[in-house]
């Protein structure tokens, strides 16, 4: 089975295959590994809340390009990775020359990789799979044709055999025949204890590095002769991208643009941490209900829209509420059912034992109904390039409120943009006050609450509509959005809290941006959205409109709303809220 190339015409629908691939392999890692805080975010890979580097070259498949098969190849090795490997114990060995710990990386991935169960034969099918692949697309590329590239290649091609990957094929037998022979004669000790050892992580570490220091040394002799006759031959581009060059130990490297996505995003998780984010005046903040920032004919007009778009989606309301009931709710203690043939003695009928011999209804047993004691908040951007989406959002929403309502969850609707375009009277301010430097937000906050908790359904019904009236939409302040819902979420009582973000994008407020580092809002929202993953007293994910929002928030999905919004959509949804549920806490 393989996975079709992505069409440019549909962007939205490729994110979300391959939002969905990386969560197929990162069940799938965790289910053989053992080890349950494995999950991608921002498109890469973590362990226990941290970036876990693919250093191996073979583990690099690329969407559209790769088939299903080279995906879970790359799955089963990384979980023999975690299960066949001391992390500290790798680093102790691990050699600091880019090339020696390219080599090191190499034969250590092959040595967990051959060590996969014999009962596990598809497991070793996947993995003789991907790296075939990843051979046959490096041979495609041409990059045997230059020097390094052809003694790489060779010594994986050496050592994948040795260590059981299987027979290489006649073609690729004849290309590395002669560089065979002249690496053996290198590091054939070195190299003929790497299978006996293969079961000890610390005993094959010691003949692996003498490879891989033997490697470097090659390498860098070939290049300097190959200067000295005026034919220098620099590792290029498209061979450090097949052999994953991505080698600097976090923390170390390369800070500059070309540095790999998962030490940017480390980057980026790092300077949020350590940001003191300003407010430079909170005077002018503003929190409305929906009803005062419309016109109440408008309202109602508004209001008569969104239920005739709805009645034209058709939607399931009563389908909906099933797949919620079952999603939140819990038995609840309802009193009890009277009159039963077994369950507990109940003494107000034991009477009935000596007048009615033969009527044993003398029990009682306790009534239970399943309720949602849940709170959930959907937290909504206003941002003006939220336009043209807010529709389909105000008729998700709409729905959702309703039937969440019927399964007894607490539902609140919130909103967030800011008072003015470009800043607004705290920039004024700060211009009076000398234009101080990091002067931090420098517009006004503006929340709006469309449906309060304690209000039900039908009493706020007119109040939700009023998302349509999208000319209030302006900017956003996402991190401070989240401080704001949390607070009134904390605050509710229930037994499981739920915070769902729908957004379009990142923060911004160009003000703020302008007279601060640019990145401010971006890094408050990192801060804030990672504060709550860890505390966890609520269960936070996010609806990404058109965009991927995993690089903010752990558990996230695209949503495509150029369909109609049907049954599908909902299921996504509420696949989002499984995967995100956490326990919640009474305040």
């Amino acid at each position: 089975m393989t996975t079709t190339s992505n069409s440019p015409q549909d962007p939205a629908a490729a994110a979300r295959r391959q939002q969905r691939l990386e969560e197929l392999c990162a069940a799938l890692i965790r289910a053989q590994s053992a080890q349950p805080a494995v999950r991608y975010r921002g498109h890469q890979l973590e362990w226990q809340g941290r970036p876990y580097p693919l250093r191996a070259p073979h583990l690099h498949p690329e969407p559209g390009l790769d088939d299903l098969g080279s995906f879970r190849g790359v799955a089963d090795a990384i979980a023999l990775r975690l299960r066949h490997q001391d992390p500290a114990l790798h680093l102790h060995w691990l050699p600091a020359p880019p090339v020696a710990r390219l080599v090191f990386e190499l034969l250590e991935q092959l040595r967990v990789e051959s060590l996969v169960e014999d009962h596990h034969p598809g497991s070793r099918r996947n993995l003789h799979h991907r790296f075939s692949a990843w051979s046959n697309q490096f041979l495609a590329s041409g990059q045997t044709e230059s020097h390094v590239g052809l003694l790489l290649f060779t010594l994986a091609m050496m050592s994948w055999v040795q260590l059981g990957g299987g027979p290489l094929d006649e073609p690729t037998e004849m290309l590395i025949e002669s560089t065979r022979m002249f690496l053996l004669r290198e590091i054939g000790p070195a190299f003929g204890l790497l299978r006996r050892h293969r079961q000890d992580q610390g005993a094959f570490a010691k003949p692996a590095l003498d490879i891989a220091l033997c490697l470097h040394e090659l390498v860098d002799g070939l290049q300097q002769r190959l200067a000295a006759d005026g034919k220098a031959e620099p590792l290029s581009e498209d061979t450090r991208k097949a052999f994953g060059l991505l080698l600097e130990l976090e923390g170390e490297g390369d800070q500059g643009p070309g540095s790999s996505p998962a030490e940017q995003q480390a980057r980026l998780r790092q300077a949020a941490e350590h940001l003191a984010y300003r407010i430079y005046s909170d005077r002018f903040d503003r929190e409305w209900p929906a009803h005062r920032r419309v016109r109440p004919e408008l309202l109602g007009r508004l209001r008569d829209s969104l239920d005739q778009r709805i009645r034209e989606q058709g939607l399931n309301l009563n389908l909906l509420t099933k797949k919620l009931r079952r999603l939140l709710a819990s038995p609840v203690e309802q009193g009890w059912r009277f009159g039963e043939e077994e369950g507990r003695l109940d003494g107000r009928r034991l009477p009935t034992l000596v007048t009615s011999l033969a009527d044993r209804r003398v029990f009682k047993q306790e009534r239970r109904q399943p309720r949602a004691e849940a709170a959930v908040t959907f937290l909504i951007d206003n941002s003006g390039s939220m336009r043209p989406h807010m529709e389909s959002i105000a008729m998700l929403v709409d729905s959702l409120a309703r039937a969440l309502e019927r399964v007894g969850a607490r539902v609140e609707i919130l909103g967030f943009t800011t008072g003015h375009w470009n800043g607004g009277q705290p920039l004024r301010q700060w211009q009076r006050d000398g234009r101080p430097p990091e002067p931090g937000r420098l517009n006004e906050r503006c929340h709006v609450v469309y449906k309060a908790a304690q209000l039900p359904w039908r009493r706020a019904r007119k109040d939700i509509a009023a998302l349509l009236k999208g000319d209030l939409f302006r900017e956003g302040l996402d991190g401070e959005a989240l401080l704001w819902a949390e607070q009134r979420l904390l605050a509710l009582p229930a037994r499981e809290r739920l915070l769902l973000v729908i957004s379009d994008g990142c923060p911004m407020d160009t003000a703020t941006r302008q007279a601060n580092r640019q990145d401010i809002l971006d890094l408050h929202l990192r801060q804030v959205a990672s504060r709550l993953e860890r505390e966890g007293r609520l269960a936070l994910c996010a609806l990404g409109v058109g965009l991927d929002l995993s690089g903010y928030y752990r558990h996230s999905q695209l949503l495509d709303l150029d369909q109609a919004l049907d049954n599908r959509v909902f299921d996504e949804v509420l696949s989002l809220l499984a995967k995100a549920r956490a326990p919640g806490r009474h305040s």
